[in-house]
């Protein structure tokens, strides 16, 4: 069991090495946190999904927004959309699987938006449906991926693909990478000039975003 235990922690420290390396996914990384916090700034929401482990990190994310990840400041706007079991429910009976976050982007997304569907495998049918309604409506669709992108990556504006085909390695890439972007986001909606934390609130309104 302890060779069994080193190997996975040695295979999980690999792929967070390769996604060091990879420059384009860290530039693109930078991307996502900008264009979020963009979104925020504006008025936007995030909305997030996925299936199974990947609704959870969706969840996580949500609630690093909402509440806060460093420091003390204004929530931000985010949902994540597994988790109201009464939608999911009617939408999975009344229609199918597949449209159960089609039709709630559908019902809460609109223009500039950020929509980010979440699934290790590239090829969730649902989150796929998701991400194409979310360009339906002029939000910004995003793809928190594994393996290659499969199926999923032509229907995001915006792709992260986490490298390799372990399931349970690429999620937990999945949620460094989440946390990372929380972080920048955190800091470029509310950090001082001086790299100081700010403890202003931020309120959003016709003109912009302006402090308090």
């Amino acid at each position: 069991m302890i060779t069994d235990i080193e190997q996975q922690i040695e295979q999980s420290i690999a792929y967070k090495k390769e996604i060091l390396n990879n420059r384009a996914l860290i530039r693109q990384i930078a991307v996502a946190a900008e264009m979020l916090s963009r979104a925020f700034a504006n008025g936007k929401k995030l909305l997030l999904f996925g299936n199974g482990g990947s609704a959870s990190d969706a969840q996580h994310i949500a609630a690093e927004m909402v509440g806060r990840f460093r420091f003390h400041r204004k929530p931000l706007p985010a949902l994540a959309l597994a988790t109201n079991s009464s939608i999911v429910t009617a939408i999975g009976n009344d229609y199918d699987f597949r449209s159960i976050f089609e039709r709630q982007v559908e019902a809460l997304a609109g223009p500039g938006d950020v929509v980010a569907g979440i699934s290790a495998s590239g090829n969730s049918e649902n989150v796929l449906r998701g991400l194409a309604a979310a360009r339906g409506k002029r939000a910004f669709a995003v793809g928190l991926l594994g393996n290659n992108g499969g199926k999923i990556l032509s229907h995001c504006d915006l792709a992260l693909v986490v490298p390799g085909m372990d399931t349970p390695r690429i999620q937990e890439a999945h949620m460094m990478i989440g946390h990372i972007i929380c972080d920048l986001v955190e800091k470029r909606l509310f950090q001082n000039e001086a790299g100081k934390k700010a403890h202003e609130y931020f309120n959003y309104g016709s003109r912009g975003l302006y402090r308090t």
